[in-house]
């Protein structure tokens, strides 16, 4: 099979109903949530793609029994102190930061070394922003030039609570010193700039030794030892990031609506729909619900016959984080000057993707000034393409190359989308979707 995508004409009005797979990170964290639990979790609409996948084959090395049947993954956890730990084991994180930087949290007791590795792509990020503080709690890391997988972690039987500032806004590493801080006597406390929150959401709902009070731009979390996590059946409702997709292409496609059902609309998460809303993409969301301590909901996404430029708040760039390449489009048609600045994070991603965004901008023709953590988009209300076009080199980053796409069936032109496979890391059902749509 071809894993060169080609696309040579915009796509055709529709009215559609669609699901989207699974949130990945919420899938994720059930994965090694789960593990931990005395007794068998459940969960319906696990995202069955690499970076989930590869928890699972994470947590089978650690000695955890993992069954599928149907649409159903069992998990037999084996208690907070269950993970077998072998001599020479390695884990192989694949292309999922997400894994590979929470589950150091959870094996900062090792007996033996254990080496992390990953895909190309994540070996080029920094994992010291994790090692640095985890080694705190008495754990000791050997990292491929002070910061890259290949690493190892050796682990401490004593292991003492810290306090962490975390100030990159980052989920993973937040997550990560919860995950240690479960592991470890005493209390550990950490001030955190705002990010998502899935994981004290879901220690919360399982009733774990963890504080959260809230302030304006920081969050104070307190996490205790854990001593036991009770069974987590879960039906995992779908990913907005991977919804953010067809919000787009309806938006910029001509008299379409869609409606997306039972997505998590956690705040956290919602930095794509206020920015595009306040861009002028016709966005409702209803139906809404509380499950396990996430909002979910159905969206609701109508096509927009004016976009309005936007100098973007920066308190939306954390809950938006991933979603950025998919705004830079909506802004190349936008009426006037779009403006995001303190995005020097979106190049820690699978792929320089500020890099990138300015790329696929001066390839459709869109005027933009880049600079390390900025872009300034000079949008084209009637911008329609006809030359050719090609996208490749981009560490096989998902999200590159489902943008392109988006952009291709938006705004016309010939172009030629290579390693169509990367898709398999987050949403491996997205070419399905988007044929749906063109039924």
């Amino acid at each position: 099979m071809s894993e060169i995508i080609i696309i040579n004409k915009k796509i055709k009005n529709f009215n559609k109903i669609i699901n989207v797979s699974g949130d990945k990170s919420l899938s994720i964290r059930w994965v090694l949530l789960a593990s931990l639990a005395n007794g068998v979790s459940k969960s319906r609409n696990l995202l069955m793609s690499g970076d989930v996948l590869a928890a699972i084959t994470a947590i089978k090395k650690l000695g955890i029994k993992v069954i599928f049947e149907k649409n159903v993954c069992k998990i037999y956890g084996g208690g907070i102190a269950g993970y077998k730990y072998k001599r020479n084991l390695t884990i192989n994180a694949k292309n999922s930061g997400t894994l590979g930087r929470l589950i150091l949290g959870l094996l900062i007791n090792t007996t033996y070394p254990i080496k992390l590795i990953g895909d190309k792509s994540l070996s080029k990020r920094d994992f010291n922003r994790v090692a640095d503080p985890l080694s705190k709690f008495g754990t000791k890391f050997k990292l491929t030039n002070n910061r890259n997988l290949p690493l190892k972690i050796y682990g401490s039987p004593k292991l003492k609570p810290i306090k962490y500032n975390e100030s990159r806004g980052s989920a993973q590493c937040k997550s990560s010193i919860i995950f240690a801080g479960m592991r470890t006597d005493g209390t550990t406390y950490i001030k955190a700039k705002k990010s998502r929150n899935h994981t004290e959401l879901l220690c919360k709902h399982l009733k774990l030794p963890i504080k959260v009070k809230e302030k304006k731009k920081y969050d104070l979390i307190e996490i205790k030892k854990t001593n036991k996590i009770i069974p987590l059946n879960y039906n995992i409702p779908s990913d907005l990031s991977s919804s953010s997709f067809f919000i787009v292409l309806t938006a910029l496609a001509k008299n379409s609506k869609l409606v997306i059902r039972n997505v998590n609309i956690n705040p956290s998460r919602t930095g794509v729909i206020n920015i595009l809303k306040r861009m002028g993409v016709k966005i409702i969301l209803k139906n809404k619900k509380n499950y396990k301590g996430e909002k979910n909901a159905d969206i609701f996404v109508r096509s927009s016959k004016i976009l309005k430029s936007i100098n973007c708040p920066t308190k939306f760039n954390s809950s938006a984080i991933d979603e950025f390449l998919l705004i830079f489009i909506v802004a190349a048609k936008a009426k006037g000057i779009s403006y995001f600045k303190n995005l020097e994070e979106l190049n820690q991603k699978e792929s320089p993707r500020l890099d990138w965004g300015a790329k696929i901008l001066n390839l459709l023709g869109v005027k933009n000034i880049v600079t390390k953590n900025s872009i300034k988009i000079y949008g084209n209300p009637d911008l329609n393409i006809s030359h050719k076009i090609t996208i490749k080199n981009y560490f096989k980053d998902h999200r590159v190359f489902m943008t392109s796409i988006i952009a291709a069936l938006s705004f016309g032109g010939e172009w030629k989308i290579h390693n169509k496979d990367s898709i398999n890391t987050s949403f491996p059902k997205f070419m399905n979707i988007i044929n749906e749509l063109q039924k």
